[in-house]
């Protein structure tokens, strides 16, 4: 299946696109993608260098100039979810491009690596991500498989949990 009807049916399991009349999932996900292929550093930056050059911009497939407030109010009300469903989905598609990759080791079975980063957050910004009494965090979970690249499973929990 194509990776556009594989976004179109996550937003569509969710209803992402209902009530939405400008400002499509797709064009978000266009713009966050581009944003961390290009390594932009804010909305404003976003914003800046998708507007400076209109033509190209349409060749990337947005209709219409990008609004720093227009993306930042798609950021904060959007659900995550579909984000995180085609993620899974890429990732399991990706593992299977390589699994037969040689890594070095000489190794029977599978093997599988575990590591649980803790990651600071602003109490400002993420209130619910309390981790101590004027710190905010959050846990990533990462399974790896060592015969390939691809995490095999990823998961977030609150800052306090153990691993």
């Amino acid at each position: 299946m194509v990776h556009s009807q594989l976004f179109a049916r996550c937003v569509h399991r969710y209803q992402g696109d209902q009530r939405v009349r400008h400002y499509s999932f797709r064009e978000q996900f266009l713009c966050l993608a581009f944003a961390q292929l290009t390594v932009r550093e804010s909305l404003r930056d976003i914003e800046v260098c998708l507007n400076a050059r209109p033509e190209r911009r349409y060749h990337l497939g947005f209709g219409q100039p990008v609004a720093r407030s227009t993306l930042a109010e798609a950021n904060e009300s959007r659900d995550c979810r579909i984000y995180s469903d085609l993620a899974q989905i890429l990732i399991g598609r990706s593992r299977q491009l390589y699994c037969g990759e040689d890594l070095g080791l000489d190794l029977e079975g599978t093997v599988y690596a575990l590591d649980c980063t803790t990651i600071e957050l602003c109490l400002s910004l993420f209130p619910s991500a309390r981790h101590q009494r004027s710190r905010g965090a959050i846990k990533l979970h990462t399974l790896l498989d060592l015969r390939g690249p691809i995490p095999s499973f990823v998961h977030f929990s609150d800052g306090n949990r153990p691993m």
